[in-house]
């Protein structure tokens, strides 16, 4: 097996495969699922950078009482 089979995908390969989708075989509430689906991720993503947001202002709040 090929090393680079092991190595999850990157992001911008997956997101790019989902902007090239043909979406005009799917119905209404499919397309409604989809675009559920893809809330919850964008707010996932929100929550995550809000979280490194913290994270980083924690490190920096440290590093300036030094």
């Amino acid at each position: 097996m090929d090393p680079e089979e092991l190595q999850p995908k990157r992001v911008p390969d997956r997101l790019q495969a989902l902007a090239k989708e043909d979406i005009s075989l799917l119905g209404v509430d499919e397309l409604n699922e989809r675009i559920t689906l893809l809330d919850a991720e964008i707010a996932r993503s929100r929550a995550m950078i809000a979280s490194k947001q913290g994270s980083l202002t924690e490190a920096e709040a440290v590093f300036r009482k030094s």
